[in-house]
C-alpha cells in the first residue's frame, strides 16, 4: 500500500523558448548566476516539501553543465545545507555517481551527514550516464564493461567500510590500505572513522535496462531501487519488478511484488486531463530534448535525436509526445481524481510498492513546480492517508 510520497529535482535553471519547437539544449548558455540560482531552487522545493507531508526529496548529482539542465555538483552539502533549513523531509541522493568519486570520501562524506542529520540523508549510487562528467573525472564511461567493473567495485568499498570496523580491498581498481609503513608497523587494514550511526545503510539504486547481473548485485547489498524516467512506461515495470523479487529470492529473501523498490512519475495537475497534456506538453518535450539523447528513454531512433538538435526536423519527424505518455502510464495528468485513480491501480497491481515519487518535468519554472507540489499534496495525498496515518503509527 502506498505510504510514501517523494519528489524529486535535478537542479535546472528555469528556461526559456521550451519545446522541440525552442532552443536546442546545445545552443543553451546561462551566467554563473543563473546556474548558481538552481540551488536555491533547490532549498524552495524542499522548504515547500517539508511543510506538506512528503517523505523523501531526492537530487540528482551532476557536473559541468552550463546549459543549466542538471546543477547540483554535490548531493551530501546540498543534502546538509537543507537538513539544516527543513524540520521534517528526508534528504535523498539520488544518485552519487559512484566511478567519479574516491569510495572512501564518499564513504566517510555519507557517514557524517548521517550522524550530523539524525539519519535524514539517505544514501544513493549510481553509474552514471554523461561522457563529458566520467570521463572528465578520469573514470570509464564510454567502455561500459569497466564502467560497470569500476562500479561494483567501489561498492563493495564503500559497504565494507560501512559495515567492518576494519577492512581491506584489493581489487583491480583499488588496492586499500596500501602496504605502507606507519608508526612502526606495516598497514593491513583501515577503520573509517566515523562509521554511519545507523547500520545497515539504507540504499538505493536507478534501475535502466534492469540486467539480471545488476539485480543480483544489488539484492547482494540488500539496496532498493527507483524504477523511473522511461523505464516506468508500459511492460518494463512488470519486468523490472518481477526480475528484482526474483535476485533477492535467489538470496533466500522472499519480497513482495514491489517491495524495496519506487516507482517514479512525471505529474501534472489541471481541470482535465487534456489541459494538464496542453500546458504540461513544452516541460515534457525539453525534458525528452535533454534525457532523450542520452538514451534514458526507450526506443528513440537517430532521426528523432536529430530533431530534437535542430526545430527545423520537427515537422517531418514523429517524436514522443505527452499523450503517448500519458498513455503507457509514466506521465500522470488530469484532475486530482484522475490521478488518484491511476495511482490506485498502481496499488493493486504492485502489492508490496509503498512508495512513489511524483515530480515535474525539467523545464518547469520553479514557480509553476511550486503550485504543483503544493495541489498534489492537499488534492491527492489525502486519498491515501489513511494508510501514511497508520504507517507513522
Amino acid at each position: 500500500m502506498l505510504s510514501k510520497f517523494d519528489s524529486s529535482y535535478v537542479g535546472t535553471v528555469d528556461m526559456e523558448e521550451l519545446g522541440y519547437l525552442g532552443k536546442p539544449i546545445n545552443e543553451r548558455w546561462y551566467s554563473n548566476d543563473e546556474l548558481a540560482g538552481a540551488l536555491h531552487k533547490a532549498v524552495a522545493y524542499a522548504k515547500t516539501m517539508d511543510g506538506l507531508g512528503y517523505d523523501t526529496f531526492w537530487m540528482a548529482e551532476h557536473h559541468f553543465q552550463p546549459e543549466g539542465t542538471e546543477c547540483i555538483p554535490n548531493l551530501l552539502m546540498m543534502a546538509m545545507h537543507i537538513a539544516g533549513l527543513t524540520r521534517n523531509i528526508r534528504i535523498g541522493c539520488g544518485f552519487n555517481v559512484v566511478p567519479m568519486w574516491h569510495p572512501l570520501r564518499l564513504a566517510e562524506d555519507y557517514a557524517m551527514a548521517d550522524i550530523l542529520t539524525g539519519g535524514r540523508v539517505i544514501f544513493g549510487v549510481a553509474r552514471g550516464y554523461h561522457t563529458r562528467e566520467v570521463e572528465s573525472f578520469g573514470a570509464p564511461l564510454i567502455d561500459q564493461a569497466a564502467n560497470r567493473e569500476m562500479f561494483e567495485e567501489g561498492v563493495d568499498v564503500i559497504f565494507k567500510a560501512f559495515n567492518e570496523e576494519r577492512f581491506s580491498h584489493h581489487g583491480r581498481f583499488y588496492t586499500i590500505p596500501p602496504a605502507v609503513p606507519y608508526r612502526g608497523y606495516t598497514l593491513k587494514d583501515l577503520t573509517l572513522v566515523p562509521r554511519p550511526a545507523r547500520l545497515p545503510v539504507e540504499c538505493w539504486q536507478p534501475i535502466q535496462s534492469g540486467s539480471t547481473r545488476a539485480f543480483d548485485f544489488m539484492a547482494k547489498h540488500g539496496m532498493c531501487g527507483v524504477i523511473g524516467g522511461g523505464s516506468a512506461e508500459g511492460g518494463a515495470v512488470d519486468r523490472h519488478m518481477t526480475e528484482f523479487r526474483a535476485a533477492y529470492a535467489r538470496r533466500g529473501i522472499e519480497l513482495q511484488l514491489g517491495e524495496r523498490l519506487s516507482l517514479g512519475f512525471q505529474f501534472f495537475i489541471a481541470e482535465s486531463r487534456e489541459a494538464a497534456m496542453r500546458e504540461a506538453a513544452k516541460y515534457y518535450e525539453e525534458n525528452m530534448k535533454m534525457f532523450g539523447e542520452l538514451r534514458l528513454v526507450r526506443a528513440i531512433s537517430d532521426q528523432q535525436i536529430a530533431a530534437m538538435r535542430d526545430p527545423k526536423l520537427v515537422p517531418g519527424t514523429k517524436l514522443p509526445r505527452i499523450e503517448d505518455a500519458v498513455k503507457a502510464g509514466g506521465f500522470l495528468a488530469g484532475t486530482p481524481s484522475d490521478i488518484i485513480e491511476q495511482l490506485k491501480a498502481v496499488e493493486r497491481r504492485y502489492p508490496g510498492l509503498d512508495r512513489v515519487s511524483c515530480s515535474l518535468a525539467l523545464g518547469t519554472p520553479l514557480a509553476v513546480t511550486l503550485d504543483q507540489l503544493e495541489r498534489f499534496a492537499r488534492e491527492v495525498m489525502p486519498a491515501f492517508r489513511p494508510t501514511r496515518a497508520a504507517a507513522a503509527e
